[in-house]
């Protein structure tokens, strides 16, 4: 009954920019939080960045001052602008969904994932 749809990915050179959105739809009574991850190749799943219901936002080291992400509640839908792009960004990046059915059940959902390839 839920939805994730994402977009933005693609190929770009070192230096450049991005932006991801991801849009959630369904069986959502609210969301807590929606953010974004990414798993390189060899890699475990890493946080990249979060932003919850009242807009507090949590970013990885590496991507700070280079990322921005942001959400438009009435569309819940969820953005992550990436600039100053490094080779060391190139990875499957997936949407992440924390929310809560309509019998205030917690639940996490994934997006199936969207490519971000860097080239140097």
């Amino acid at each position: 009954q839920v939805q994730v749809v994402e977009s933005g990915g693609g190929l770009v050179q070192a230096g450049g920019s991005l932006r991801l959105s991801c849009a959630a739809s369904g069986s959502i009574f609210s969301i807590n939080a929606m953010g974004w991850y990414r798993q390189a190749p060899g890699k475990q799943r890493e946080l990249v960045a979060t932003i919850t219901s009242d807009s507090s936002t949590n970013y990885a080291d590496s991507v700070k001052d280079r990322f921005t992400i942001s959400r438009d509640n009435a569309k819940n839908t969820v953005y992550l602008q990436m600039n100053s792009l490094k080779p060391e960004d190139t990875a499957i990046y997936y949407c992440n969904l924390d929310y809560k059915t309509f019998l205030r059940t917690p639940r996490i959902y994934w997006g199936q994932g969207t490519q971000v390839t860097v080239s140097s």
